[in-house]
């Protein structure tokens, strides 16, 4: 049956197509329930269209550019499903397909190029220099997205700006950098171009947005009429803080509910420490424990207790009424209790080396700076490195260095992984002995209690 029901498209879901005037670098189901949310709820969204270009795969960009952009979210709740068509991408690209980038961060219309490119991918290769100053495909989002400024400069199309949306603290700095000094290898010339002309805005994106499943696709037909191959499913809480210049305008996001700051860092710390540290947490220990989402780890207590002392330590670190943090921790335990938002463990524990730096280590270094044991922090690199004993294959950027570790054993172990972290607290005893003991105590609790639920 569902074969037989039309495809969605602009045919089957009237929707006018606004001029390209973002580009967006990682179309995945994030950005999709994210910017491109807002981006549809924009006062003036008929003037902003978005061109989104994938990173690794074309899969995404050949589903999405058959449905003329078009695509459902179901925002999930307990409460049950609603479904919206969503039309601001008018242009799904294949990252491979660097020369239309290259066309459109060019173009003088073009305002403002968003980023969800994974935390992993803000650093560059010696590929990128040699690809860029040989006038070559870069393969990187990074390299891609400096020849596209490259080619802006070169056509004196005015300034612009980039717009991080990863989980990065300071991201706009992070991605100022990033670009410059690649950059700068390159063209001595371009970096400056870029430092006159480009602003870096820094944001705090917030949507838990699980992967799709065949079932959504199935309810998507049964429910809407028509057949949605790339549907993507949300929470109903959505935020977005963001921090800095558009010389070139952009869509009037406030209109949708983003909040605009003069100063991002508390918002960024609240939702990196608060939300994505208790993530970890119940990546590594939900998994030990049996678990496979975060609605299953949550209601182990013994999950939860780990979340809640880390969250304390971190909430000391947190000023300022307007960050509200009792009501912010109360709506994360509503939201991660969502038990009909299947948020996979296995998908959050990836790339822990990146997450941890971010998430574990500021409340750790807080705490025994105001001399407090930091524990609550510690345990969440015990129960990843308890978890990488166990899952040596975990994805990882520095996947090969932490085989190496896991060549060791003990303390000296620990303080290898730990100094993938952080070089300082590796050197420190007795943070390396504080996390080897967490780590030694969680790893026979947890196999004892494997499958079961506090």
């Amino acid at each position: 049956m569902t074969a037989e029901l039309p495809r969605l498209g602009r045919d089957v879901a009237p929707a006018p197509k606004a001029p390209v005037r973002m580009v967006h670098l990682g179309l995945g189901a994030f950005h999709r329930s994210h910017q491109a949310w807002y981006t549809q709820h924009a006062g003036d969204a008929g003037e902003w269209g978005i061109a989104s270009f994938t990173g690794r795969r074309p899969d995404a960009a050949e589903v999405l550019a058959a449905q003329d952009g078009l695509f459902t979210i179901v925002e999930r709740s307990d409460a049950g499903d609603s479904f919206e068509v969503v039309g601001s991408i008018v242009e799904a690209v294949d990252g491979a397909d660097v020369q239309r980038l290259v066309d459109l961060v060019a173009a003088p219309q073009t305002a403002v190029v968003t980023l969800t490119i994974t935390e992993a991918a803000y650093g560059f290769g010696a590929d990128d220099v040699t690809l860029l100053r040989a006038h070559e495909k870069p393969t990187t989002p990074l390299g891609r997205l400096v020849r596209g400024l490259a080619a802006r400069r070169d056509a004196d199309a005015g300034p612009l700006a980039v717009v991080s949306c990863d989980n990065l603290s300071d991201n706009g700095n992070v991605a100022r950098h990033a670009v410059a000094n690649l950059a700068r290898e390159v063209d001595a010339g371009l970096a400056d171009w870029i430092e006159a002309n480009v602003s870096f805005v820094s944001t705090s994106v917030d949507r838990i947005t699980p992967r799709t499943t065949a079932d959504d696709i199935q309810l998507v037909a049964r429910k809407c009429g028509y057949r949605d191959e790339a549907p993507v499913v949300a929470e109903p809480f959505r935020n977005w803080v963001l921090s800095g210049d558009f010389p070139a305008g952009r869509p009037r996001w406030e209109d949708a509910g983003a909040l605009f700051v003069d100063h991002i860092e508390p918002y960024e710390n609240r939702k990196l420490w608060l939300l994505n540290g208790a993530h970890s947490i119940l990546a590594y220990a939900g998994q030990l424990r049996g678990h496979t989402t975060v609605a299953e780890a949550l209601a182990d207590s013994v999950c939860l207790q780990a979340v809640e002392e880390f969250w304390d330590e971190a909430s000391r670190h947190l000023a300022g009424d307007d960050l509200r943090i009792p009501d912010y921790r109360a709506a994360l335990l509503d939201r991660f209790g969502n038990s009909r938002i299947a948020h996979h463990l296995a998908q959050i524990a990836m790339d822990a080396s990146t997450k941890l730096r971010m998430r574990a280590i500021p409340v750790l270094r807080a705490e025994r700076a105001a001399g407090r044991s930091g524990e609550g922090a510690a345990r969440m690199i015990a129960a990843w490195a308890a978890f990488v004993d166990s899952n040596p294959g975990l994805q990882d950027p520095q996947s090969e260095a932490v085989a190496v570790a896991n060549k060791e054993v003990g303390s000296e172990r620990i303080a290898a992984l730990v100094a993938l972290l952080d070089a300082e607290f590796a050197r420190d005893s007795a943070v390396v002995e504080l996390i080897h003991q967490l780590s030694s105590s969680l790893a026979p609790e947890v196999s004892a209690n494997a499958g079961t639920a506090a």
